[in-house]
């Protein structure tokens, strides 16, 4: 059972994905609700609603995510009815199965899928992410986001209780054994054949930093929004977050973050970039 879950997992949430006449992804309610396991569309309404104020709280016009619509069905002999439905974006299917029956296998699975998705999409559309042109540019984009963000997880992980130097290490690595399938700081260095005095994050594309970047701020709303105390608490939800994100990458079919090809790093990069702003002074 759990290996054709799995193997379902793969391709549900893509499969029911549908494409507007401006080539806009969208879903609807009443297949989000058949793969979510509600017996009758009515037992989904609610959950619809809360989405509806969970979006409107989260300052985003409803609308603009959450639209009612009439479908036409076949009833037999080619008579048609029309039934009410509601075009969702990514960022509704989120809000949905946050609000949707936690005890539903089929529904931690669509958290994670939506979550890590939507993040990977609102970095994609940042204005500033979108102007950027080059991979070089990405990456030095994505890495100073990483580098703010990872400031903030600190500070939550402060909270919960990793103090010492040594206990946030341990606690990073075990963001690290998640995301990348049982490799820490030391092995990731070895598998990618950098210097210890490399750092890991300044060697990485710009689809390897998305990947971490998206690891680092759910740890910290995690840590934040349960408010988790405790070191071995806080070290197995960075494990948690961080095991969840390589799941998703692996039922999209990307290629796993230990197997990313190293890059130069942003270092020189940031040197070169410095030289050329110099030089085109003079």
């Amino acid at each position: 059972m759990k290996k054709q879950m799995e193997n379902l997992n793969k391709t549900i949430f893509e499969n029911i994905k549908l494409l507007d006449l401006n080539n806009n992804e969208y879903w609807t309610a009443r297949d989000l609700s058949k793969v979510l396991e509600y017996s009758e569309f009515r037992h989904f309404k609610p959950v619809i609603d809360r989405a509806k104020e969970a979006c409107k709280n989260s300052g985003f016009k409803v609308s603009d995510h959450i639209e009612d619509i009439l479908d036409m069905i076949e009833l037999g002999k080619g008579a048609l009815r029309q039934i009410d439905n509601v075009k969702l974006s990514r960022y509704a299917c989120y809000l949905i199965v946050q609000n949707a029956d936690p005890s539903k296998e089929i529904v931690a699975i669509g958290q994670t899928y939506f979550a890590v998705q939507t993040r990977l999409q609102e970095i994609q559309q940042m204005q500033a992410y979108q102007q950027l042109k080059t991979e070089d540019a990405k990456r030095i984009f994505l890495r100073q986001e990483l580098a703010a963000h990872n400031k903030q997880l600190a500070d939550a992980a402060k909270n919960a209780g990793v103090i010492n130097p040594i206990d946030y290490a341990i606690f990073q690595n075990h963001g690290y054994l998640g995301l990348y399938g049982g490799l820490d700081a030391k092995g990731i260095h070895q598998q990618k054949k950098l210097k210890k005095s490399e750092n890991i994050l300044d060697h990485m594309g710009s689809t390897e930093l998305a990947a971490n970047l998206f690891r680092s701020t759910q740890t910290e709303d995690k840590l934040r929004r349960e408010n988790i105390k405790g070191k071995q608490k806080a070290n197995q939800t960075h494990f948690d977050v961080g095991k969840k994100v390589r799941k998703t990458i692996i039922e999209l079919g990307g290629m796993l973050p230990e197997n990313l090809p190293v890059s130069e790093s942003i270092k020189k990069i940031n040197k070169k970039e410095a030289m050329k702003k110099m030089n085109s002074k003079k």
